[in-house]
């Protein structure tokens, strides 16, 4: 909380400029210049924040981190902006004008409901973390919209707002949890605050077991750039038992029909790599509907199919070998093609693909692309080039 202070005084704002791109190995000579000036204490934490600053333009972009202030869990545990913005943007669409953000952290997505035009009541239990939300809040001019409670979750009264959202604490003192109801608050808990809210959005961890999910929340897997971020359980919105993959960006939504799981058939052509959120989602029979296609495997998501049929939620793939597993013909093989980049995947394979790339050492101009994995239960290597 002190060094928050400092760092909001003119003179520690005027030094967070000055140190905003300060490179890790510069840090200790612009330490020593800096301490001739101004307070040791006010140095360091000036230094600290600009490393946490840099570290979260992935999540928030360098306009906004570089205003914003941050702690390292903050860093860490917040919502990445984009997926933040879109599940903002659902609320607003469902008609949603004001909301209890419970456990905000520092605010992240507190302040895309606030750009969204809603609303919001952030609170936190934790007095550093409320008064960096507060103060991010005032630092992106959003203070009029967000009002940031220190208080307990479990004892604030929602009523009277449009919807509830909840981020529970999935860190422990000994990393991550991944028992829902080891969550602060409880998974159980949080589901009950949905419950008595006409809307709610609750953040949970994206590997949470389809079994514990509530009959009456929708269930949405959120990926972004290829890389699973969220799942959210969604109540309220006239769709319980609904299962979504989300892709950003984008949006583009595939929606679960309930389809059996896809027959397993003879390798095709082409092999279909489905978004993480896809399989997440269970949604990989959907997958294979849209491009006509069926299993490698039954125990593994890859699709394979003899046509080309592009989709947005499988990356796919034109293949060109099939071998059974053995590094030596693999490592001719690519050798006769002059593979020198070589991507490997794998699904299904103890291999490690960096250990794989120092057995075959590729050399040459052209490139290709390696599946590790099982075909009906044999393992096997596909050899391809993604689908232009």
């Amino acid at each position: 909380m002190n060094d928050l202070a400092l760092l909001l005084s003119p003179e520690g704002r005027a030094l967070l400029d000055e140190v905003r791109d300060t490179e890790p190995a510069q840090e200790l000579a612009v330490a020593t210049r800096l301490r001739r000036d101004h307070p040791a204490e006010l140095v360091s934490a000036a230094l600290g924040q600009a490393r946490l600053r840099q570290r979260a333009v992935a999540k928030f972009g360098a306009e906004d981190a570089g205003r914003m202030f941050f702690t390292p869990n903050g860093v860490e545990q917040s919502t990445r902006a984009s997926v933040a913005v879109y599940r903002a943007g659902r609320l607003r669409e469902l008609g949603v004008t004001s909301v209890a953000d419970l456990c905000c952290g520092i605010g992240g997505d507190a302040i895309a409901l606030a750009r969204a035009g809603i609303q919001v009541l952030a609170v936190d239990r934790d007095p550093v973390t409320a008064a960096v939300a507060r103060a991010n809040a005032e630092a992106l001019g959003l203070a009029g919209l967000i009002e940031v409670r220190e208080a307990d979750v479990t004892e604030v009264d929602t009523a009277g707002y449009d919807a509830v959202f909840v981020d529970p604490a999935r860190r422990g003192g000994r990393g991550r949890v991944f028992d829902p109801e080891a969550y602060s608050p409880p998974l159980s808990w949080a589901v009950g605050a949905a419950l008595a809210a006409p809307r709610a959005a609750l953040k949970i961890a994206p590997g949470i077991p389809h079994e514990v999910v509530p009959a009456a929340a929708e269930a949405e897997w959120i990926s972004d750039g290829g890389e699973v971020k969220e799942a959210v359980l969604w109540f309220g919105t006239g769709a319980p038992g609904a299962v979504r993959a989300t892709l950003l960006p984008g949006p583009r939504s595939l929606l679960g029909r309930g389809l059996p799981d896809p027959a397993v058939r003879p390798v095709g052509r082409y092999l279909y790599e489905p978004d993480g959120a896809v399989i997440r989602a269970h949604l990989v029979a959907e997958v294979a509907e849209e491009v006509g296609g069926g299993l490698l495997d039954p125990t593994i998501a890859y699709v394979t199919a003899d046509e080309p049929r592009p989709t947005p939620y499988a990356t796919g793939y034109e293949i060109t070998d099939r071998l059974p597993f053995n590094v030596k013909k693999l490592k001719a093989l690519l050798r006769e093609r002059e593979v020198g980049t070589l991507t490997v995947k794998k699904r299904g394979s103890a291999v490690e693909p960096e250990e794989l790339r120092r057995k075959v050492r590729p050399q040459g101009p052209n490139a290709a692309t390696v599946f590790l994995t099982r075909v009906a239960g044999a393992p096997t290597m596909l050899i391809g080039r993604p689908l232009r």
